[in-house]
């Protein structure tokens, strides 16, 4: 068993990756140790929030506008300053934070790109602490990989993308780090260690210390970022407002207190996200707890309808009232090899995508993967400028076209996709991979998340397939033993398999498939 560095209030976990010593020092501790015993009550608390409004969901009652923020929405304000490298951010390119990735990820021709420690990476120690190691390296001008197998070596270019950096959500913990013995949040974790270590270099250069915050569900949940900048901030000695955020709205009650959310924000905050496959596995868990919420198959969901349409214009609105950026969602794709008129088909899917994105107003778009990007930059040539912020939708999404179901059929071929995506990319997960590519997607969390969520929400109510037959259990279990009986030849998948069924049969709903798996990690 390793022996646990004592850091006065903090202990950590030693790591054996070269550099770890100059990510784990006294002073980067002592904020993470600083920010627990300042904000971790409070996001407990937070947290169990969520769970006292899906009472409320559970109960019958739907989301819809805050009464007692009514002033904010309607008075004028705009968000503070935006830097000036992150006034055109037409394409985003997002990944893991192992080097050969980021390097290639900077050198993608995409004008930011989002290292990411959330959904497309799993937290093993080692991973996460590399990922630091490499992100300080970048800032330093040290930062290159060689191939161990095919010896290329890959270097960052003359005119990288700005980087932006996403830390795990609140809800998870870091059971590496503690203080008095209890773990300390992965969020604040991954953030005060990239800000100690990057925030001033950043600035040297003429960037700065750039976020993505994910999974937020309130106002309140924002207002304690604000304080978490804030501090940093201060004990970083920098002008308050230097740290700059962009907040991923991926969650139904999110969407309905995007003003509260810039303005809880506003003096660090430049833009909103449509994470748009987070979101359609919020809708499921926090309102698809009855037979009248029952979701189509996932392909059948889209951004164009119902209620993702109606988030992601609403979303436009209100960022640009604000002055801050609308930033579309995720293309999966990556290329098909081997099959030209699938790939052909696969980016025309990506083209239209982008188009749609910057004909309803949004300032640019997230890709998974670098041959994306010619395609996205193409699409947004729309745009007269290095923003969209003085346009607006035509019209304001109301609170029923928020809510409004997708149409369409559920089939034995959506839930047998479920099953392949959600059960694979878990082992994949359980092996120490974030970003996962299956069928032709890049896929990360959400994905897994979406899956398993509507195989609990189908079995719940034994939904109606459209060939007649009830989704119950004797189906759910001859699907699955089929499925996985396919996939004995990868790794982890007795593991995955036994923990992924469990979710998905069990009475109560797990908030975060992650939380389970985080204990099962190596």
């Amino acid at each position: 068993m390793s022996q646990v560095i004592d850091r006065q209030r903090i202990a950590a976990e030693p790591s054996n990756v070269s550099g770890a010593a100059d990510i784990l020092t006294q002073d980067a501790l002592d904020l993470v140790a600083e920010l627990h015993e300042r904000f971790d009550g409070r996001r407990r608390e937070l947290l169990d929030r969520r769970l006292d409004r899906q009472a409320q969901f559970n109960a019958g009652h739907m989301p819809d506008f805050r009464a007692d923020t009514r002033e904010i929405r309607e008075s004028d304000w705009t968000v503070g300053s935006i830097p000036a490298d992150l006034l055109d951010r037409r394409v985003e390119i997002t990944g893991p934070t192992n080097a050969k990735m980021v390097i290639n990820a900077l050198n993608s021709g995409a004008r930011v790109f989002m290292a990411d420690f959330e959904d497309a990476t799993s937290p093993v120690w080692d991973e996460l602490i590399q990922g630091q190691v490499n992100l300080r390296n970048y800032w330093r001008g040290r930062l290159g990989f060689t191939d161990p197998d095919s010896g290329k070596g890959y270097e960052v270019g003359e005119n990288p993308a700005v980087l932006m950096v996403r830390p795990r959500g609140l809800h998870l913990p870091e059971d590496h780090v503690t203080v008095d013995y209890q773990p300390v949040a992965g969020a604040f974790f991954d953030f005060a260690l990239y800000a100690w270590h990057n925030a001033r270099a950043a600035l040297a250069k003429g960037s700065g210390p750039y976020f993505y915050i994910p999974k937020l569900e309130s106002m309140e949940e924002a207002a304690l970022w604000s304080d978490i900048f804030a501090l940093t901030e201060n004990r970083l000695r920098l002008e308050r407002g230097t740290i700059k955020a962009t907040v991923l709205i991926e969650t139904i009650p999110a969407a309905f207190e995007m003003d509260e959310i810039l303005y809880a924000l506003k003096e660090n905050i430049v833009g909103l996200n449509c994470g748009r496959w987070d979101y359609i596995f919020s809708t499921i868990k926090r309102l698809g707890r009855s037979a009248e919420r029952l979701t189509p198959d996932r392909s059948a969901m889209t951004m164009d309808k119902a209620f993702l349409a109606a988030y992601s214009l609403r979303l436009i609105a209100t960022c640009h009232r604000r002055g801050a950026f609308a930033m579309g969602g995720m293309s999966a794709f990556i290329p098909v090899k081997g099959d030209a008129e699938a790939n052909r088909a696969a980016m025309d899917k990506v083209r239209a995508d982008k188009l749609r994105e910057v004909t309803n107003g949004h300032d640019g778009t997230w890709v998974a993967h670098p041959a994306l990007v010619p395609i996205a930059l193409e699409a947004f040539e729309a745009m007269t400028g290095p923003n969209q912020f003085t346009k607006m939708p035509d019209r304001l999404p109301s609170r029923e076209e928020m809510l409004e179901l997708h149409k369409g059929q559920r089939t034995e071929q959506g839930a047998r996709e479920n099953i392949r995506v959600g059960v694979q990319y878990l082992a994949a997960w359980l092996g120490g991979k974030g970003a996962v590519p299956l069928y032709n997607l890049m896929e990360d969390a959400a994905t897994a998340e979406i899956s398993r969520a509507q195989l609990w929400q189908w079995l719940r109510f034994e939904a109606l397939l459209n060939d007649g037959r009830r989704f119950n259990r004797e189906l759910f279990d001859l699907l699955y033993d089929e499925e996985i009986g396919l996939l004995q030849e990868v790794p982890n998948i007795a593991d995955a398999s036994e923990l992924f069924r469990e979710m998905v049969v069990s009475d109560d709903f797990t908030e975060f498939l992650t939380l389970p798996a985080y204990e099962r990690l190596g």
